[in-house]
């Protein structure tokens, strides 16, 4: 799929896991197209030596000047964020559904040989995540459907869509669902980010201020699991080049509390804060993980990279952007 002739489009390469994607094939010799929405100065990376387009793949000529001369085509391109932003911007996330239905589109005309496209573990039935505790999420978890509003309907939709072109019309389709992905060169202000990012931020907060006190949202023990960054690359690469058509989970394993990834990244920055709770705040499902029982059968591997030793990595990059700043 991913042969070092073809040229390779990275859609929402702008992005985080889009820039880190466009680096490790560029870094592995392919010769990659570079899109998204946001002006250049605005993209976490800028890989050296790619076609670095701003484009509005919502608009299907956007999408067809994007897959022009392409073989393979990686599908990151998204309106969205933590939960905060997906739980408050629902019709903003399902218009995402335009670049996916446009991107299919423009592939098929100009005989693309591959495409990838990046669902989430929000298509996920949500009474299957009513329990922090929870049973470790299989493929076949999201059917019947109650995936989380806005985002993950978009998320569902878009990937029954993958799987009718590659019916109806041939075009070879593959679907990852990535579980709360991680790691250096993202957002971790604003309102967009994740999780692990914002825990991280608000402790460099605490040390560069020297109030030792972070807000955390609802009471801590909602559990998810989290993958970092390179894993989520080298499991993109592994569905993309593989064998099943099939949707599969992309995600670790190791299952945590927030108040338990709080204590991580306590230990890495070298303090202890105290916490205030907020109810209120959106919160999600209460409990999230990732069943590799597919993705190890597939292709015998999954993400192994340690919560710990991935927010270290995270929570020094944040530190270090953070004091640039000040």
């Amino acid at each position: 799929m991913t042969d070092s002739n073809g040229l390779i489009l990275v859609a929402g390469a702008g992005g985080f896991i889009g820039g880190h994607l466009a680096a490790t094939l560029r870094q592995q010799g392919h010769r990659v197209r570079a899109v998204d929405i946001k002006p250049l100065r605005d993209w976490y990376q800028v890989v050296p030596d790619i076609e670095a387009e701003q484009r509005d793949l919502s608009k299907l000529e956007d999408c067809q000047a994007a897959v022009s001369d392409v073989s393979a085509v990686f599908n990151l391109a998204a309106d969205m964020g933590g939960m905060g932003f997906i739980e408050t911007h629902k019709a903003e996330c399902m218009l995402s559904v335009l670049i996916n239905t446009h991107l299919l589109l423009a592939s098929r005309q100009a005989g693309v040989q591959g495409f990838f496209f990046s669902s989430s573990a929000c298509v996920y039935n949500a009474d299957k995540q009513s329990d922090p505790n929870v049973t470790a999420l299989k493929e076949s978890d999201a059917y019947p459907a109650l995936p989380e509003d806005g985002y993950g309907w978009e998320k569902l939709f878009s990937e029954r869509m993958c799987r009718h072109f590659l019916e109806d019309y041939g075009l070879r389709t593959r679907v990852a669902r990535y579980h709360n992905v991680y790691g250096p060169n993202g957002t971790f202000s604003g309102g967009r980010e994740k999780a692990p990012a914002a825990m991280c931020r608000k402790i460099a907060e605490a040390v560069l201020s020297g109030d030792h006190e972070i807000e955390i949202w609802g009471d801590g023990e909602q559990t998810r699991s989290f993958m970092f960054v390179d894993d989520c690359v080298e499991g993109t690469l592994r569905v993309m080049n593989g064998d099943n058509a099939a949707p599969v989970n992309v995600g670790s394993s190791e299952l945590v509390s927030i108040n338990q990834m709080v204590d991580i990244i306590e230990e890495i920055a070298g303090i202890k804060v105290r916490r205030n709770y907020k109810s209120d705040a959106p919160l999600g499902v209460r409990g999230r993980n990732s069943d590799n029982s597919m993705i190890l059968d597939l292709y015998g591997w999954e993400p192994s990279t340690r919560l710990a030793d991935g927010l270290e990595l995270t929570y020094k990059w944040i530190f270090d952007e953070m004091t640039k700043t000040n």
